[in-house]
């Protein structure tokens, strides 16, 4: 079997999975992305030098206490609080080209933040006003791979100016900005049409956010890579790596969507 092949069976295989759990319930949502997490820890602990035996079982005991703790807006404030400040952390980490490493308890920290937290609240956003709503998650799926799909096009069409060639030469400044173009017009015509809400701003405002920080995401994942001397985080998807290297738009953008939920809520 190819290689194009073998990545176009392996991309159909996960989206599938993927919209199919989180359109069948919230339940096998949860199991889906419960296991996405702990490869998910492996594969970073793998790369961070951190005792599995010790984060796996750290990462699935916090999954099951807090997967559906939606409801209990203090614990979810003080849990999105703290992904907020790691996902800082990992930007001020992105931004210096002099910063490789990390103390050993600022990784465990990090799993904690970028890797644990944003598995587990992947399942406060698909929570509307009625419950579950399989549709939101589904939209922002969409959003995040039309950024990535038409900042690629447009990049490889009309890129000129490098957007961050230490880290990833590939992406351009055009290419982001055609990206987040497509992902606005995209947020509009799922919010009129899929979702059928009548508050285009917050589809706007989430699309901005899925713009700028699924890019981050995935630029800081590459700069872990880099510095590990690994191309990908694993093996477990053929033709596409790892878990992380599928997830890490989704996990770092995650964290901000729910702040813009809570600010929306205190706001309101």
């Amino acid at each position: 079997m190819n290689e194009t092949l073998k990545r176009a069976l392996s991309g159909a295989v996960y989206i599938i999975l993927l919209l199919g759990c989180i359109d069948h319930s919230q339940e096998s949502l949860a199991i889906l992305f419960s296991v996405f997490m702990i490869i998910g820890v492996y594969e970073f602990c793998k790369m961070t030098s951190l005792n599995i035996f010790f984060c796996i079982p750290l990462a699935a005991i916090s999954y099951y206490f807090l997967w559906n703790a939606h409801q209990d807006i203090l614990l979810k404030t003080i849990i999105v609080a703290l992904s907020i400040v790691i996902s800082i952390k990992l930007l001020l980490y992105l931004f210096n080209s002099k910063k490789t490493n990390f103390k050993t308890a600022t990784r465990y920290l990090l799993l904690i933040g970028y890797i644990i937290i944003p598995f587990i609240t992947i399942n406060y956003i698909a929570i509307g006003k009625s419950g579950y709503n399989p549709k939101i998650l589904i939209s922002i799926l969409i959003l995040i791979w039309a950024n990535d799909t038409f900042a690629y096009l447009v990049g490889k069409t009309f890129g000129k100016n490098k957007l961050f060639p230490s880290v990833s030469p590939k992406k351009t400044i055009e290419g982001f900005l055609g990206g987040m173009l497509f992902t606005v017009i995209s947020s509009v015509l799922l919010s009129k049409f899929y979702i059928e809400s009548n508050i285009l701003y917050i589809w706007i405002v989430i699309a901005i956010i899925v713009s700028v920080f699924s890019t981050l995401g995935d630029l800081i994942q590459s700069k872990f890579k880099r510095v590990a001397g690994i191309k990908d985080s694993g093996k477990i998807m053929p033709g596409h790596g790892g878990i992380l290297d599928r997830l890490d738009s989704i996990i770092f953008v995650i964290p901000f969507i729910n702040l813009f939920y809570l600010i929306l809520y205190y706001v309101s």
